[in-house]
């Protein structure tokens, strides 16, 4: 499995886990910057591929 796809699970859940439960903010913006941090390093990889 590619790490940014496991970046990108684990940011959903926690996204999820901080609406669902409500334990505190912190967790949906630690889920947000764990899905942008994936989504860059995936769009890095596909461009160093390419060349």
């Amino acid at each position: 499995m590619p790490t940014w796809l496991i970046l990108i699970i684990i940011g959903a859940v926690l996204l999820i886990l901080g609406v669902a439960t409500g334990i505190g903010q912190w967790l949906i913006w630690i889920g947000v910057a764990v899905l942008v941090v994936s989504l860059i390093l995936a769009l890095v990889g596909r461009g160093s591929s390419r060349v």
